[in-house]
């Protein structure tokens, strides 16, 4: 699949300043939370989370993911693609990548996570450390078919422990806002 579409060239990925006086206080909160977005979304499911995983394996990472992670254009890299889930409904899509090299000599397993939330692995390490949070109007063709909506807010930031780099995209999908909104009336 290739993700160098026309659209894609003009994704901006933006800081906190650049979008804080666009968009109301709860979409900032969800979007620039530093906090752990599992641990979140498990409170707000009362505890039905969950992750489904998608995708797992090698591939070529996409040109904004290569220059995040100081990668050259056209990298191979591991990437993993999962729902985060509550009460069975996809709230989040999220997509992890790191590149060949790095993984390889960097002593974490991506390969063995399973139906496990890779953000508790992160957030439980505490040699990670998070570089600033950055969000986009995600574009719908990097998206799964089933979650395709144009105009979903994403987030990104690199997750860094001892050389090896971590990328970490959220999309926040519309049951996601649903469940808020009906758990902050």
């Amino acid at each position: 699949m290739s993700y160098e579409t026309p659209q894609a060239a003009a994704v901006a990925w933006l800081a906190y300043p650049q979008l804080a006086n666009t968009r109301d206080q709860r979409t900032l909160d969800w979007l620039f939370d530093e906090g752990s977005l599992t641990r979140r979304l498990t409170r707000l499911s009362g505890d039905n989370f969950s992750v489904t995983p998608l995708f797992e394996g090698w591939q070529t990472l996409r040109d904004d993911e290569c220059a995040a992670l100081g990668l050259a254009p056209g990298a191979e890299g591991w990437v993993r693609e999962v729902y985060l889930r509550g009460h069975g409904q996809p709230w989040v899509f999220a997509r992890s990548v790191a590149g060949r090299s790095v993984l390889q000599r960097g002593g974490l397993d991506l390969e063995t996570l399973g139906s496990r939330s890779l953000g508790e692995l992160l957030f439980c390490d505490q040699a990670f450390i998070r570089h600033p949070i950055e969000v986009c109007s995600y574009p719908q063709p990097w998206l799964p078919a089933d979650a395709a909506h144009a105009g979903l807010w994403g987030r990104r930031s690199r997750f860094e422990r001892a050389g090896l780099d971590l990328l970490v995209a959220e999309v926040f999908l519309p049951a996601l806002w649903q469940a808020d909104k009906e758990a902050n009336r």
